[in-house]
């Protein structure tokens, strides 16, 4: 697995956008156009993909995250994948109210957050982890890169991160 991606025209991309209904994930529907999650989601693409992410309150996220992990709380994002190649197939499940809380206390801007998250989450759909420090590594570089090409900060960095362009 390489630490670097490809700036080769973007692959295709097919894209279910789902917010659950009612409290905060409703409400960021106005934070997560469209066709903004779909450019966060293809910048950090080598293949064509298929693509569902949906956006959860916290109720469905720990739900998620203790029957499919074993880990009895909400996190910010989970990520199912199902097929790498030759098409990328995957879900990525997004806590509205952990990231909300995470931008806050991290002084960051929600959509940057959310861009990172979802950068984070395309690139574990493709078989990246950060489960030993050398994987964590590439990762992290692999996400201030694609990053980066979007306007957004190092998330790493010392830099705040916030839309730059």
């Amino acid at each position: 697995m390489t630490c670097a991606v490809s700036r080769a025209a973007r692959p295709a991309l097919a894209l279910s956008l789902q917010f659950a209904l009612g409290g905060m994930a409703a409400a960021h529907r106005t934070v997560l156009p469209r066709h903004a999650v779909a450019r966060w989601v293809r910048a950090a693409l080598q293949l064509p993909a298929e693509i569902t992410v949906r956006i959860v309150n916290t109720e469905e996220a720990q739900t998620l995250n203790r029957d499919f992990r074993g880990i009895d709380h909400a996190t910010n994002v989970l990520t199912f994948d199902y097929c790498h190649a030759p098409i990328v197939q995957a879900d990525l499940v997004l806590c509205a109210d952990v990231v909300a809380a995470e931008a806050l206390a991290q002084g960051l801007a929600l959509p940057a957050h959310y861009a990172h998250l979802l950068v984070h989450g395309a690139l574990h759909a493709q078989g990246h982890d950060h489960q030993t420090d050398e994987e964590a590594e590439c990762m992290e570089a692999l996400e201030t890169q694609v990053l980066g090409t979007l306007g957004f900060a190092d998330p790493y960095g010392s830099r705040p991160f916030e839309v730059t362009k």
